[in-house]
């Protein structure tokens, strides 16, 4: 470990280009703190620390909503309007041929940006009236002229942190999207280990191992799944160009357990969030039906054997979806072919193609069925436990160790790469 790190310290590219990530990741942190002008947080942190919605949300915006800062909304706007756009291309034949090539995807990305805008803006004014029809003293009435301010800032701080992600990315240190998630997450740590500390009793021994017990089995798990894949033997016909022999080699082509990575967690939390919070929208609406249906929804997503199934399923389902929007066997096959490569045993064109998904197919149902477990595990285990910050917890670790593994893959390419521009 520490070779490597030396190695990347006297690697001067590689070197800057981490202190860069570091950098924005240390202005994402520094904008947290900074408030929205003409709004009090005095309340605002008690309240998120009781309840488990927004709490959770805070923790994905780094600590932003407590603070009602700047960047409150965190990449939210933008992980929603990616979600949106990417099952448009699957109902839309226009957008499913323009998200195949390299034009495509980035005028979808443009549109991606776009509506990330109005999303961040319909958002921001969401949350700040659902905190007002909190009470408490939560957030007071706004005048028209603070109103636009706080709207037109959250805008703002949204589109900035788009921005940072866009420049962390193009270091290839990692997904810039994630790390700032995973920024926002760790930034939550040293704050709840105080209060455990501070809150701890002897009683609750057993308690605090069983959760330490817990966090380790689900980074075990996490990197196995992460790492774990297929091998699908693949080999080479030989071919004769001039006078010279090509081919005739064995190689494989890897299939991954979990390709989706951490974006169905993302995905799920993203989905799973919206129902409950649109009810606290509507839940002091004046029509009746209106008013016991929101309650209902609330209550309902505030059983944990409700919750706890619906976020299994939302996890399941994401991790099949996205696999089948990343991985194209059609596309592989073909390519494939190109290249004078086949499965042996497997007629190459359509029979690689039905191989190869069948063969996903079989494996993702082992990594779905993982990741699905291991996301409600902390659910299962905390009436065991006793501790209500059990679930957060869970789900941060799972983005926290799949966007470690991510990035360190990316810095040992780096290294890799580097190594053979040197022969």
């Amino acid at each position: 470990m520490w070779e490597k790190l030396r190695q990347i310290w006297k690697t001067r590219d590689l070197r800057n280009s981490i202190l860069f990530v570091l950098g924005m990741l240390v202005i994402f942190r520094l904008a947290a703190h900074v408030p929205i002008p003409g709004i009090g947080v005095q309340n605002l942190r008690e309240f998120f620390a009781q309840n488990q919605i927004f709490g959770l949300l805070n923790i994905f915006s780094g600590g932003g909503l407590e603070n009602f800062s700047i960047v409150m909304l965190g990449v939210g706007p933008y992980i929603t309007a990616s979600i949106i756009m990417q099952l448009l291309a699957m109902i839309i034949p226009a957008l499913e041929a323009m998200s195949k090539e390299s034009a495509g995807q980035h005028k979808i990305n443009q549109w991606t940006r776009l509506l990330t805008v109005p999303l961040a803006a319909l958002q921001g004014y969401a949350f700040i009236t659902l905190l007002q029809r909190q009470g408490g003293g939560l957030v007071g009435e706004l005048n028209s002229s603070q109103w636009l301010t706080a709207i037109v800032t959250i805008m703002a701080g949204t589109l900035f942190l788009m921005w940072l992600g866009e420049l962390i990315s193009e270091k290839k240190i990692g997904n810039g999207i994630s790390l700032l998630i995973f920024a926002g997450i760790i930034a939550g740590l040293p704050g709840a280990i105080q209060r455990t500390i501070a809150a701890f009793d002897p009683s609750q021994l057993f308690n605090v191992l069983a959760f330490v017990f817990i966090a380790i089995i689900t980074v075990s798990v996490i990197v196995i799944i992460t790492e774990g894949q297929r091998n699908i033997p693949v080999n080479f016909a030989k071919r004769i160009r001039g006078n010279r022999m090509y081919g005739g080699v064995s190689s494989h082509l890897p299939l991954r357990v979990n390709m989706a990575g951490v974006i169905p967690i993302i995905f799920a939390i993203s989905i799973i969030l919206f129902p409950p919070m649109i009810a606290q929208f509507f839940v002091g609406a004046a029509t009746p039906w209106i008013a016991a249906a929101s309650r209902f929804v609330i209550n309902l997503f505030q059983n944990q054997v409700f919750y706890g199934l619906i976020y299994f399923i939302m996890v399941f389902a994401f991790t099949y979806f996205y696999t089948y929007i990343v991985f194209h066997p059609a596309q592989i096959s073909e390519n494939l072919q190109k290249q004078g490569g086949f499965i042996p045993g497997i007629r190459p064109g359509r029979h690689t193609a039905e191989y190869l998904q069948l063969t996903v197919n079989k494996i993702l149902l082992a990594g779905a069925l993982f990741l699905g477990i291991v996301a409600v595990l902390p659910i299962i285990m905390q009436p065991l436990t006793g501790m209500s910050t059990l679930v957060v917890g869970g789900t941060s670790l799972l983005i926290v160790v799949s966007v470690v593994i991510e990035t360190v893959k990316q810095i040992d390419s780096q290294l890799t790469m580097r190594d053979y521009e040197g022969f």
